[in-house]
């Protein structure tokens, strides 16, 4: 067990040398947020009364997106350099490949959001501090199931010659209830409500995670096969 969690820590830790080294990664997916913020705010008058209503999906949108941009990347060094074999021949349960992929990826779209969010309430004019403990842990449930399912069917993509253009189209179907429940969630906290008011929006957001996380986990063995 303790082998384990070392491999997966060592897979964690070489993604993110690698990433702070180059911020290749980082800075394209904070750029591309930043830009989907600036398109839509020019799109509404400001001090609109219905702003409110339509940041929630506006916000997802731009981490919904942006987070493909990341996941795309998810097994591309391995894919290129012929590492993707060395990691299949370690000696252990290939779910620790997935599951330190997917940690990997919760960790940069967490990186995102705790950079691109304070430029997102500057452009909308919204509070939202007041709320952030509860959009934390809707943002946690969120990102935990974007990651699950999207490092999964990255390491399905990533064998294909259209990989760019093959994980939106496999992941965007079976993320739109979590979509959904992310963007009710968010927008019924921004309107003020209790938790025992979005208790079941987060309970659905528990359920997509452990659906979402516990297949690719038992089944990755076979989706990282070429």
């Amino acid at each position: 067990m303790k082998n384990y969690f070392e491999i997966v820590w060592a897979i964690i830790n070489k993604d993110l040398i690698s990433e702070l080294r180059t911020k290749e990664t980082i800075s394209s997916i904070i750029i591309f947020t930043v830009l989907v913020f600036v398109i839509f705010n020019f799109t509404f008058e400001p001090g609109a009364s219905y702003i409110n209503e339509i940041a929630p999906g506006i916000l997802w949108v731009a981490y919904i997106f942006a987070s493909v941009l990341g996941l795309n990347r998810t097994f591309l060094p391995e894919r290129e350099n012929n590492c993707i074999s060395g990691l299949m021949l370690t000696p252990i349960d290939r779910g620790a490949i997935y599951l330190a992929k997917m940690l990997g990826n919760i960790i940069f779209i967490f990186i995102v959001v705790g950079l691109s969010l304070p430029i997102f309430t500057i452009f909308y004019n919204i509070n939202i501090f007041p709320f952030l403990p509860k959009l934390l842990l809707v943002f946690f449930l969120s990102i935990a199931g974007i990651a699950g399912l999207g490092t999964a069917l990255s390491a399905m993509a990533v064998n294909t010659k259209t990989r760019e253009i093959m994980l939106p189209i496999l992941l965007f179907p079976l993320m739109v209830p979590l979509i959904l429940a992310a963007v009710k969630t968010t927008g019924s906290i921004l309107q003020g409500k209790s938790f025992s008011e979005i208790s079941g929006w987060l309970k659905l957001l528990t359920a997509f995670d452990i659906i979402f996380i516990t297949v690719p986990y038992l089944t990755f063995e076979y989706l990282i096969e070429e």
